[in-house]
């Protein structure tokens, strides 16, 4: 009787796991998942600009696996074991990846569980900015950057205001990336209040068309007609019990080792956001913790220790598109930060946001053209949506 692998979680990293593990190993691969479709986050900032964009974000899950299995149902106490559904099913493993991830305001995660419902509210939602002249996103990292790109490639004659606490935009990344960055949001007409933040939340819901004036906690006032939340990560992993509630961190990640398995566990994984790994939380970076997660089980199942190193790296990469043609971009080289031009950018990311990928990774016909093969170094990072 073969083995059986439970991941929990369809996410970036949950689904690369699952279909490495169902295509490489005699194992029984369990996906659970609520969703009944892997939604492709950094893709939901466009769909919010470009509706006829939006099919484009959701990808079923019924194609993900050969052998295996999705089980479209919430987790409602994961063990060293095995999980237990919110059914009160019961499936029991002998090896079990959490990769469960996190919670992020709309719309970069639209929190439901239908694809049709959250196509819905992304089509609703873009009727709200179109009218609006004054757009204000607090929240200056990645996705607050990325949704300002997006909003200006559509609407440029709109007028976007960035407001965050921090004193200046990506500080982890080299200079040279924060002056191409800031270059082009100068070009594009985007606003920073950088260094202060709202006194008071705006009287309106986020993502609803709706005048105000609110006054930032450095005296000043601000008037816009509709905003968004770009910040507040929840990470999920209240469900964890046992031994594995003891890996957890204050802060809700779970604790890993060199191979990421779970602290003090030897058949106990965990990829992605819900990581206590000291790097920005991407989608690049969670489908690297499921190459390294696939390759041990992989030699677990031959009876073997795992090999499989995963260490951050000390240059952090990203993939930062501000629109379908602008953005900026890090990768590590043998010479320190590798800094790329919005051209290359575009071409590996912006032009289609890894459609293409993705499409192939869950056995789909993508709307959009595939986008151009990356290099090592390139493939896989994320904006951090």
């Amino acid at each position: 009787m073969s083995e059986i692998i439970a991941v929990i979680g369809g996410g970036y990293g949950g689904a690369a796991v699952a279909k490495a593990l169902d295509a490489e190993t005699g194992a029984e691969v369990v996906l659970i998942e609520p969703k009944d479709a892997f939604e492709h986050a950094a893709g939901s900032l466009r769909a919010l600009v470009r509706p006829e964009w939006a099919p484009n974000v959701f990808f079923p899950c019924d194609r993900l696996l050969e052998r295996g299995r999705v089980v479209r149902e919430r987790a409602a106490s994961v063990d060293a074991h095995g999980v237990t559904l919110a059914s009160g099913a019961r499936v029991d493993a002998d090896h079990v990846v959490i990769a469960t991830g996190s919670a992020y305001p709309r719309p970069a995660k639209s929190g439901l569980d239908s694809a049709a419902e959250a196509l819905a509210a992304l089509r609703a939602t873009h009727e709200e900015p179109a009218s609006a002249r004054r757009v204000l996103v607090t929240g200056a990292g990645p996705v607050g950057l990325e949704l300002a790109g997006e909003i200006t490639s559509v609407w440029p004659e709109k007028q976007v205001i960035l407001v965050d606490p921090a004193p200046e935009l990506l500080p982890a990344f080299a200079p040279e990336l924060r002056a191409d960055l800031l270059s082009q949001l100068a070009a594009l007409g985007v606003e920073l209040r950088l260094g202060t933040t709202l006194a008071e939340e705006p009287p309106a819901e986020p993502g609803r068309a709706k005048t105000f004036t609110v006054t930032t906690t450095d005296g000043a006032g601000l008037t816009a007609d509709i905003w968004f939340r770009a910040h507040g990560v929840h990470v999920r992993s209240d469900f964890l019990s046992g031994e594995l509630a003891a890996a957890r961190t204050p802060q809700g990640r779970v604790r890993v080792d060199e191979h990421l398995r779970v602290e003090g566990q030897e058949r106990v994984y965990a990829v992605g956001d819900v990581t206590d790994l000291a790097e920005a939380k991407m989608a690049g970076y969670a489908m690297q913790h499921a190459e390294v997660v696939a390759r041990n089980i992989a030699s677990a199942l031959r009876g073997e220790r795992p090999t499989a190193v995963y260490r951050p790296s000390p240059v952090p990469s990203v993939l930062l598109p501000l629109g379908p043609t602008g953005g900026v971009g890090q990768v590590p080289s043998p010479e320190g930060p590798q800094i790329l031009p919005a051209e290359t950018v575009a071409l590996y990311k912006g032009a289609d946001l890894f459609i293409g990928r993705f499409a192939e990774l869950f056995g789909t016909a993508p709307d959009a053209a595939p986008a151009p093969d990356a290099s090592p170094a390139t493939a896989g990072a994320g904006a951090g949506a």
